[in-house]
């Protein structure tokens, strides 16, 4: 099997050089979309939380301190 000429063998690495480049691009965008999509459900997680302790604060007593109901 002949060795490629040292043109064909640089042409080829550039065009896995391009390759790579428009993989690695393309990998960066999906992280940044992820990063950003992990901080919106942070925010969402943290607001939900507060909310529950507004709802705890409202309702200090358990179901066990609650009154039986009028027909016991």
């Amino acid at each position: 099997m002949p060795t490629p000429e040292p043109e064909q063998r640089i042409e080829s690495i550039e065009v896995r050089l391009m390759h790579l480049e428009a993989a690695l691009d393309e990998m960066t965008r999906a992280l940044l979309q992820q990063e950003q999509l992990s901080r919106t459900q942070a925010a969402t997680i943290e607001r939900l939380e507060a909310q529950l302790r507004g709802l705890a604060a409202a309702y200090p007593a358990g179901p066990e301190t609650e009154p039986p109901p009028p027909h016991y």
